[in-house]
């Protein structure tokens, strides 16, 4: 089963909002959270540092998002402020703006009062690992229902460490509507720690950790409220997809939109004038202060004829930052 919030993600409709960076769980040695994430009370729409409430909103519109999912840290810690985000989108895109949190406390009836009044549609737990086989008539297995009760949609989303079946009792007793198992990977941010705790790198994978995942689908993966997120699922689509979508509406006339949701154009330090003598189209080339960006193909044809002098293909991410992914020299 693929709940509404994933199957946005997977078409890469999903803007992800960091809320804060800190948490009060501080012994998960699994935590991804890179340096730059961990402990801070900046925002971050996708990669971009909000500064503003404009910021989010042009974020969203960037990437012509479908949903937003809002993560940390922990958001529990910072109501007021996920709170303000979840109204802010919902009020600018509207209620089938789909909304989810993902959260490692449970919180208590007033959060979930307030997440669902704000405008939160989903709500996926992650419980402490060591709990993980107990959680029968604990605050966990209260928080499901008075979740449920308060509207929101109520679920489990776990890192594939291993196979628990409690989690499908949860399901089968009705409690959680889904839950979402996360391939285990290895970070920049655990990497170290993920070491230490003896797991290692599958042979020829750059992240998902070597282990688990047999186990976790011959227990789990049978049942119909179950879902497996493979790292290179969220790779190869989730992430890809969400690059498309950018550079969709970000694309000018002459830029080309790759498999991969890059954007590649020509760049030349000629003058302006000399492209419109050669008659190129206006719509096909455009100034910046010290450089032309213009149709890679044009471009590449004017340096073959010797029209031009020289030239480079630049491939880079539809981002704010704009990072640059490829160079390629013309002469």
């Amino acid at each position: 089963m693929i709940s509404k919030g994933c199957e946005q993600c997977a078409k890469g409709g999903k803007m992800v909002l960091f809320v804060y960076g800190y948490c009060d769980q501080r012994d998960c040695f699994y935590c991804p959270l890179g340096e730059n994430r961990k402990n801070v009370t900046d925002v971050y729409a996708n990669e971009r540092l909000v500064e503003s409430d404009d910021d989010v909103l042009a974020e969203a519109n960037r990437m012509d998002a479908l949903g937003t999912s809002i993560t940390g840290g922990e958001p529990q810690e910072a109501m007021d402020k996920t709170c303000h985000y979840l109204s802010l989108l919902k009020d600018e895109f509207g209620e089938d703006h789909h909304t989810h949190l993902y959260t490692g406390i449970t919180g208590g009836r007033e959060n979930m009062r307030r997440l669902s009044e704000a405008g939160l549609d989903e709500i996926r737990f992650h419980p402490p690992l060591e709990l993980w086989g107990d959680l029968h008539g604990t605050e966990w297995e209260d928080i499901l229902h008075v979740a449920r009760e308060e509207g929101l949609t109520p679920a489990f989303e776990i890192p594939g460490i291993r196979a628990e079946e409690e989690f499908l009792e949860f399901l089968d007793e009705g409690a959680a509507e889904f839950c979402n198992v996360n391939e285990f990977e290895m970070s920049d941010g655990n990497y170290r720690r993920m070491q230490e705790a003896g797991f290692e790198l599958q042979e020829g994978h750059m992240s998902a950790v070597d282990g688990s995942k047999e186990a976790i689908l011959e227990t789990m993966g049978g049942h119909e409220k179950v879902y497996f997120c493979t790292s290179v699922f969220k790779d190869a689509a989730q992430h890809r997809n969400r690059l498309k979508r950018m550079a969709k509406n970000l694309r000018r006339p002459f830029d080309e939109v790759t498999d991969d949701g890059t954007l590649v154009y020509g760049k030349t330090y000629a003058d302006p004038g000399e492209l419109e003598a050669l008659g190129v189209p206006e719509e096909f080339y455009t100034a910046k202060t010290d450089h032309v960006e213009v149709a890679w193909w044009l471009l590449e044809e004017m340096v073959d004829d010797g029209d031009l002098s020289d030239g480079e293909v630049v491939e880079q991410y539809p981002t704010v930052n704009g990072t640059v992914v490829e160079r390629t020299p013309l002469a």
